[in-house]
């Protein structure tokens, strides 16, 4: 039996922590792309350090810094009457941290490519560099910032150890459809998790063909 209300808890989880990358990824990609500062190469790898740290290593800090003991677990308790750790917030602010350079790569990529021509023409005219990175390379960049959605997206859904360390299993709040796939497992319900797997194998594949299209038409 396909458990719907984790399949929808993932959903809202994909969906908010895209929400939240969309301003965030947008203001960190200028200064990644167009910045020059010291320590710039810092916080690239900063930014990028989800991308090889280990999901355990990774969701260990989190649990670390958003626990009850944190300052951060403790302000948030204080403001809203639960912890972090096990709750829907804190498993939207790891996935949101986690997803970031899933996010970031294909939009400064896209960045990167542009031609600066057309953004010195509209400096020319006036603008400033934040009305320019706004009003002419997003919309030029609009491909990347699309992949990076997409892309933060389908991790977002899929993500397991993370979300396990962080989240735990508690159904209706952070039972995931990746959780749940792997209890179908360890239950030997073979044929609900042939269906969960089988779902979550074709959302991927939808992503991975959006994404190439998207490719494709940014080298056409």
């Amino acid at each position: 039996m396909m458990e719907w209300s984790a399949a929808f808890l993932s959903l809202r989880l994909a969906l908010a922590s895209v929400a939240l990358l969309l301003p965030l990824g947008v203001a960190l990609a200028w200064p990644l792309v167009f910045g020059r500062f010291r320590g710039k190469a810092i916080l690239d790898a900063l930014l990028l350090l989800p991308l090889v740290l280990p999901p355990t290593v990774l969701g260990f800090y989190l649990l670390f810094f958003l626990g009850p003991r944190s300052p951060l677990g403790r302000a948030w308790n204080c403001l809203a009457g639960e912890s972090l750790v096990f709750s829907f917030s804190g498993l939207l602010l790891a996935s949101v941290l986690l997803n970031l350079p899933f996010f970031l790569q294909p939009l400064v990529a896209s960045l990167g490519g542009l031609d600066r021509r057309l953004l010195e023409a509209s400096a020319t005219l006036g603008e400033g560099r934040v009305r320019t990175y706004l009003r002419v390379s997003l919309p030029l960049a609009w491909r990347g910032l699309l992949a990076g959605a997409i892309l933060a997206f389908a991790h977002a859904i899929g993500e397991f150890g993370v979300v396990l360390m962080v989240g735990g299993n508690l159904p209706g709040r952070t039972r995931t459809l990746s959780i749940a796939l792997f209890d179908q497992v360890q239950a030997f319900e073979l044929g609900a998790a042939h269906r969960t797997a089988l779902l979550m194998l074709g959302f991927a594949f939808l992503v991975l063909f959006s994404t190439a299209c998207l490719r494709g038409k940014d080298h056409a």
